[in-house]
């Protein structure tokens, strides 16, 4: 049943304009020759009631900035024209790490280094259970999460609807009804987020393909599967594919991961094709067809043919719609909003935050710039620094990336010393029998400072967080060669690397300090 708080479909109009007046408006609806869906809503700011801020969209970076503005005494108008709760929570995040830990467990039943003493079975992979599960959890966290902390907010109204800029101080929304609403505001968030990108591949649009979106909510397992893509989604989805069961092949245009150190591709790769994934790097479709239930892909090395099709080839922002040019908010060629460090767009009173501007994409980076949006929006002055940004890719072994690679401090001209440390010098891996993957420090020459981390390795995305902290505290490899770690620990190998610059770490004892 829908809040009395919320909007859409289902609302009359003295609901509607209630909902207006608890949040201090007075509204009226002017009517034109459709009685029933006209419905302009005009709204006019009494004394001493705040701002009024209008949120386009649900996601990390809307919530956030919606629940600061409210903190912060604004009144908001969050618009969401699909199911609440944005890409993380519904088809991103949180449905694909539950694959993906399903997947490992499935993988750790197979096959593991301790078989010769404990013996491995075939899992009976039951993959519609895995999806009422995993489903079951994704409504869980959004009714905890999203939908009821909006329903219990007063000064936050959802109106359910598609959102268009009208100007740079009012947007149009057309309702579920057919309807369409006017909603003035002395501030607003665009925090649309971003869908999957399709390539220009001849054919691929007249087939049956998949994007992250569809291949989280498949109830079947293809017998075989070609993914098409190198990066974060792709990786992620092929091996979880590869482990409860499909034939996985990947063509990547480069190699796997290419925006990364090489040695992490190089990595990644090997541990693929180890585990049965067909990696096929510098390899392109030219053409894609499906016929009889399969599809066909043409390439320089021939074709492939398979049962279903995985597009992964990134993201595109959602900002075409929104008539953005209306209210003077400029665009990249990627479509993309161009914001500063405050998340101001060109037109001064719109912010926008997430997946939709030039920020990476991720959506903790989202939350973080959508929370400092709001506390700008309501008259303060917050900045979102990036220099020391985590990242993980949860393959497995998993890949956690901070600071710069040497490749990135050589293009921005700082001088470097870096050492690479393979995973058979932790003792962690060492009693985990699991040695695949290394830990890379890149430093500054000249001052020996600390300037980017890469791992792969066994819960890489947990030992990131402490390089972060030492970089965010301008430490040398020194200094974080001195500290304290726990022994039999993965984060332990961060001061096994930093040891590396002034001694032989193969000729220490264990836990040396």
């Amino acid at each position: 049943m829908q809040s009395p708080k919320t909007t859409g479909a289902g609302a009359n109009p003295d609901q509607m304009l209630a909902a207006i007046t608890a949040l201090g408006y007075q509204g009226a609806f002017d009517e034109g020759d459709n009685k029933r869906n006209a419905g302009k809503i005009a709204t006019s700011k009494k004394g001493g009631s705040g701002l009024r801020i209008a949120v386009i969209g649900t996601g990390g970076a809307a919530m956030a900035a919606a629940l600061k503005a409210a903190e912060r005494g604004a009144h908001v108008t969050i618009i969401e024209r699909g199911t609440i709760g944005g890409t993380c929570v519904n088809i991103g995040c949180v449905p694909s790490k539950i694959m993906i830990r399903a997947a490992h467990i499935a993988h750790l039943r197979r096959e593991s280094p301790f078989d010769g003493g404990i013996t491995a079975t075939e899992p009976a992979i039951q993959r519609s259970k895995l999806l009422a599960q995993q489903q079951a959890r994704v409504d869980e966290l959004r009714h905890a999460k999203y939908e009821g902390i909006l329903d219990g907010n007063p000064a936050i109204t959802v109106l359910y609807g598609e959102a268009r800029f009208k100007d740079g101080h009012a947007l149009t929304v057309r309702r579920a009804d057919g309807g369409e609403c006017v909603v003035a505001f002395d501030r607003c968030l665009v925090a649309t987020g971003a869908r999957p990108a399709v390539p220009l591949i001849a054919g691929l649009e007249d087939t049956p393909y998949w994007t992250s979106t569809e291949a989280l909510v498949s109830d079947t397992l293809p017998e075989r599967l070609a993914v098409i893509g190198s990066s974060v989604v792709a990786v992620e989805l092929a091996q979880a594919f590869a482990r409860l069961g499909s034939q996985v092949t990947i063509l990547a245009r480069s190699t796997l991961l290419t925006r990364e150190d090489p040695a992490i591709g190089e990595t990644i790769a090997a541990v693929f094709r180890a585990e049965g994934i067909e990696v096929l790097e510098h390899t392109q479709a030219g053409h894609v067809a499906h016929a009889n239930g399969e599809f066909i892909l043409t390439t320089g090395r021939g074709e492939v043919r398979v049962d279903k099709l995985l597009v992964a080839t990134g993201r595109t922002p959602n900002t075409p719609g929104l008539n953005l040019e209306a209210a003077g908010v400029k665009i990249n060629k990627q479509g993309e909003i161009v914001i500063d460090h405050g998340m101001r767009t060109s037109s001064p009173s719109i912010y926008a935050a997430g997946d939709c501007t030039d920020q990476p994409q991720f959506v903790y980076v989202a939350a973080a710039a959508g929370t400092r949006a709001a506390i700008n929006m309501t008259g303060g002055n917050a900045a979102l620094d990036l220099t020391a940004m985590p990242a993980v890719v949860f393959t497995d072994p998993q890949i956690a990336t901070v600071g710069v690679s040497e490749t990135q401090a050589h293009r921005d001209g700082i001088k470097t010393d870096s050492r690479l440390l393979p995973l058979d010098n932790v003792p962690r891996a060492l009693v985990n029998f699991d040695t695949r993957g290394f830990i890379k420090l890149v430093v500054e020459a000249r001052s020996g400072r600390l300037i980017g981390v890469q791992a792969v390795a066994q819960e890489a995305g947990e030992l990131i967080q402490t390089a972060v902290l030492a970089i965010r505290n301008r430490m040398t490899v020194q200094e974080l060669a001195d500290q304290l770690f726990p022994y039999l620990t993965m984060v332990e190998g961060l001061k096994l690397a930093a040891q590396t610059f002034s001694k032989d770490v193969k000729q220490l004892s264990c836990c040396a300090g």
